[in-house]
């Protein structure tokens, strides 16, 4: 899949530093064009997925000692720096701290003659390092070799040849089975599957007599598992960092650096990790509803999606500050038509891809922040910001339960509550389909038209 940068486009802040109230210039300073204390509006152009860094306000001081602070804010020792007040004016070699414009610098180590421009630029370009997506990356990564190194030692061979070539170029499906992918039979009770033999983990001939044809459910299942009641119910979760073969990981893995990371710099890695991981757990939930009971499952595909919904959401929020929204929206449409045809293909699971799309657009409305156009008329939300308990909606209904909520505009309350339904959905749904799997288990007959293509 295609790599694209999905936030070159920007957003109209109401917060910046630029409107912070600037101290009155001294006397006899004023200019004869006119007052220069006017706060430069706020920038049209930058995107709400940019990590902001705001300008500290200047603090009310002695006229001269005020126009002695020297422009670079943080000198060597990362502290303000300040004349002494019997150093002539003419001998200060800076501009006029109270000019709007490049002169009104955001802090920084930046030398002064910049005229700001290059502190402005870095604290726009600065991007929060993606420690989770490096560390799933690497996990998964270091698991696909794992897979490889056990189909090595239980078939003599790196991929799976015999008796089935793999067309992903990995290992054979029942070592997948044997170290944790979605397995139904694996996972509850099944009837018509206990007590019949199965290919064993280390199956390289397609010959009838041949021993490694003739394996009980639980040493294929591995894990512990007994023959009346498996119950793995990790395999929703484990399957998430496990891949079928090279090109499977190598799509999903480059996928996960471009987009998946550049999401995460975006909105922190608490609200990613939320996002991935419950993406990817209820398209696995999905998938053991609703796919055939035989078929194995895995890979990040499920936590991917969710993520490319939050990709979309984005585009659909950003819209009117976007160069070119159209483009945004057919690079990620194609992503998405092109994961579903290959999800159709034998060995890989389209439920999967559809539950992780439908948990990230239904989680996407309650992390991400407000369309552009709903904030500037129910008000400005600070930008993305680490998580914490003392802050955000739940922090500021804590501290001030009646305040919080008096003046909000009914659009205030209409969003919120479409964000509050948004997330009950996705928790009702997970719950009905996990009841549905272990105690219900209905069926949907045309749904193997959405996994499998019928070629016959």
């Amino acid at each position: 899949m295609a790599a694209h940068d999905y936030y070159s486009s920007g957003w109209s802040s109401q917060h910046h530093a630029h409107d912070a109230p600037l101290p009155p210039l001294p006397p006899g300073s004023q200019s004869s064009s006119g007052p220069t204390n006017i706060a430069t509006p706020a920038s049209s152009s930058s995107s709400p997925f940019d990590d902001h860094s705001y300008a500290y306000p200047h603090h009310a001081q002695d006229s001269q000692q005020s126009l002695g602070l020297e422009t670079d804010y943080y000198g060597k020792h990362g502290k303000t720096q300040e004349f002494a007040d019997d150093i002539p004016l003419k001998t200060q070699q800076q501009s006029n701290p109270y000019s709007p414009g490049p002169e009104d610098r955001l802090p920084g180590p930046v030398a002064a003659e910049d005229g700001g421009r290059k502190r402005r630029s870095k604290s726009r370009t600065k991007r929060r390092i993606p420690w989770f997506v490096y560390a799933i990356t690497t996990i998964q990564i270091g698991v696909f070799i794992g897979e490889v190194i056990k189909n090595i030692v239980l078939t003599k061979l790196p991929i799976a040849i015999r008796p089935q070539f793999n067309p992903m170029i990995g290992p054979s499906p029942y070592v997948l089975i044997n170290m944790g992918a979605r397995f139904v039979p694996c996972m509850r009770f099944t009837p018509g599957t206990q007590n019949v033999t199965w290919p064993c983990p280390n199956i390289t001939s397609s010959d009838p007599n041949s021993p490694s044809l003739s394996c009980h459910l639980p040493d294929l299942c591995g894990f512990g598992a007994t023959q009346t009641q498996p119950n793995q119910w990790f395999r929703f979760i484990l399957p998430m960092f496990l891949h079928a073969g090279l090109i499977h990981i190598g799509f999903n893995m480059l996928l996960q650096m471009t987009l998946g990371k550049d999401m995460e710099q975006t909105i922190g890695p608490l609200r990613f990790a939320l996002v991935y991981l419950s993406s990817g757990i209820f398209g696995f939930v999905l998938g053991g509803n609703f796919a055939p009971d035989g078929i194995s499952s895995t890979g990040a595909s499920g936590a991917l999606f969710g993520i490319l919904a939050l990709v979309l959401l984005d585009i659909l929020y950003t819209w009117g500050e976007r160069k070119s929204p159209r483009k945004d929206l057919a690079f990620i449409a194609l992503d998405v038509v092109i994961s579903f045809v290959l999800g159709l293909l034998p060995g890989l699971d389209n439920f999967s891809h559809i539950g992780g799309f439908m948990m990230g657009l239904g989680l996407g409305l309650f992390v991400l922040r407000s369309p552009t156009a709903l904030r500037q008329r129910i008000g400005d939300e600070p930008p993305y910001a680490p998580v914490k308990p003392s802050d955000g909606v739940l922090g500021g209904i804590a501290k001030k339960p009646v305040g919080f909520f008096k003046g909000r505009k009914p659009l205030w309350w209409a969003w919120w509550l479409l964000r509050a339904a948004a997330l009950v959905a996705v928790l009702i749904g997970f719950i009905v389909l996990l009841n549905n799997f272990y105690k219900y288990r209905v069926k949907c007959s045309w749904c193997k038209h959405l996994s499998c293509l019928q070629l016959v």
